[in-house]
């Protein structure tokens, strides 16, 4: 890679900001060119998060579209819902690629984000052109976007989860149902007393039981999978546990008749065996968050309970990781035309 792709952020200082700084500061193909905190600008990267010192002591900078397009060729949108739908036309505009990491591009359907999220879409246009930004499922078009709607973190990890049992006709599209647990990290760096230490350590609670707005954009993509070309309803429960970071999905699914274990894993064998990140997991061993961490790894385990006649699917992601920045840059990987995986072939934490 001789000549580097200039990469920019807007939203650095966030979590998911600050992980993909993390990623993009060693990446060969990539050189950050231009970081944008509204809440630190004029500051370096580094004060605010002192290990990048020599690593990236960049200047965080206001928002500037122009300066943007002078000093990048992508740019990264790190931004609230509502705040990203605003920003991102104006970057189009000036001949600039975008990878969005709001829920604002990732629907096809206006109306369902408009309930979801409770806003009106300035630029509904745009939904028809962005793409779904998970690679195992829309690699080609993410190769050839100007905008890409990088996925949630639930959304990420049920889907992977889901994947082999809708293509493959495995399952009832009736009464499938998500339980997932995230790190608390997936709200966001923000001041928020229920994301405290004192709240959330020693403490796991579900939340957003009936109506999570990450309900919609799951349930949008599983119809496609499924070949439905409408929404598949499913039952979702998202879960806070006190973790900094991870999640962990448990999909649990009616099984046609006469599907036998062995069928199971050979779908999953299939959609899964040239797909790097996923790390299909032997009989016996489950997921589990810290073998993900810091890595854009998904790990899946399969299992049929034969007397229940279900279906249970475990998926363990990095929330930050394969369930935001690490996902998003293997979506720049491809949108820049460098290999899918650069930057990204590193263990995750290990223990």
């Amino acid at each position: 890679m001789e000549q580097k792709t200039r990469i920019g952020v807007v939203g650095a200082t966030g979590y998911v900001g600050m992980e993909l700084v993390r990623i993009l500061s060693g990446h060969p193909g990539f050189n950050l060119t231009c970081l944008v905190s509204h809440s630190h600008a004029g500051r370096l990267m580094s004060d605010i998060y002192p290990a990048f010192t020599r690593l990236a002591d960049l200047p965080l900078q206001t928002l500037d579209p122009d300066q943007l397009a002078t000093d990048c060729d992508l740019v990264i949108t790190a931004l609230p819902h509502g705040v990203s739908s605003k920003i991102v036309p104006q970057l189009l505009e000036r001949g600039l690629k975008v990878l969005d990491h709001s829920g604002d591009f990732r629907y096809r359907d206006v109306s369902v984000y408009e309930k979801a999220y409770k806003l009106s879409h300035p630029c509904p246009e745009l939904l028809q052109e962005a793409v779904y930004g998970l690679p195992e499922l829309y690699r080609d078009a993410i190769s050839r976007a100007r905008l890409v709607a990088n996925p949630g973190c639930y959304p990420t990890c049920s889907l992977l989860a889901l994947k082999p049992l809708l293509e493959n006709r495995l399952v009832k599209t009736e009464g499938i149902i998500i339980d997932a647990v995230s790190g608390i990290s997936g709200a966001g760096r923000k001041a928020d007393v229920a994301y405290s230490y004192c709240e959330a350590a020693e403490n796991y609670k579900a939340y957003g039981i009936v109506g999570h707005r990450h309900t919609s954009e799951i349930e949008q993509e599983c119809g496609y999978l499924a070949g439905l070309g409408q929404p598949l309803v499913v039952s979702f429960t998202p879960h806070l546990a006190p973790l900094k970071r991870g999640m962990l999905a448990t999909v649990y699914a009616d099984l046609l008749p006469d599907v036998q274990a062995d069928r199971l894993q050979e779908a999953y064998l299939q959609a899964y065996e040239n797909e790097y990140f996923i790390r299909l997991l032997p009989a016996g061993r489950s997921p589990e968050t810290s073998h993900v961490a810091f890595s854009n790894f998904a790990d899946i385990s399969v299992q049929i309970d034969s007397r229940a006649g279900k279906a249970k699917v475990l998926c363990a992601i990095d929330n930050l990781g394969k369930g935001a920045a690490a996902q998003a840059v293997q979506s720049l990987n491809l949108m820049a035309g460098f290999s899918e995986g650069e930057g990204l072939k590193k263990p995750g934490h290990a223990l």
